[in-house]
């Protein structure tokens, strides 16, 4: 739509609406939701709060708490299984014994005799690991 004047000239539907005569552009916005806009807003907000210092010393100080918390949670993990490795050991230390006082066959001998040194070697490397980290 063109008239002359004043008034308003439109060329394309994505060009806007021109006032003739004057130098200002007015954009026509499509109608957003209440959500849209609400997540826009958060956006900027969220980028401006990224560039203070308190929100890098707060991050920061987060980053060094995960750390030190995951180490910790990793020397735990360690020292439980190893202490469910040796318990297991023990079992398999029982049950050679079980089986070395009835006499019986040397298959099931053999077989607690490998299960307990096996198990007792895990839980004993996995203590090692924790001295290690230490």
């Amino acid at each position: 739509m063109q008239q002359r004047g004043r008034r308003l000239m439109r060329k394309s539907a994505r060009d806007g609406l021109f006032y003739l005569g004057s130098l200002i552009k007015s954009m026509t916005m499509s109608p957003l939701s209440t959500g849209r806009k609400l997540g826009i807003a958060v956006r900027v907000a969220g980028r401006q709060v990224r560039k203070t210092r308190t929100f890098g010393a707060v991050m920061q100080a987060g980053r060094m708490t995960a750390a030190r918390w995951g180490r910790e949670l990793g020397q735990l993990w360690l020292e439980v299984t190893g202490f469910v490795f040796l318990a297991l050991a023990a079992i398999g230390g029982l049950a050679f014994w079980r089986e070395w006082a009835r006499h019986g066959g040397r298959g099931r001998l053999v077989l607690a005799a490998v299960f307990a040194i096996l198990f007792g070697w895990f839980g004993v490397s996995s203590f090692w690991r924790v001295g290690k980290q230490r």
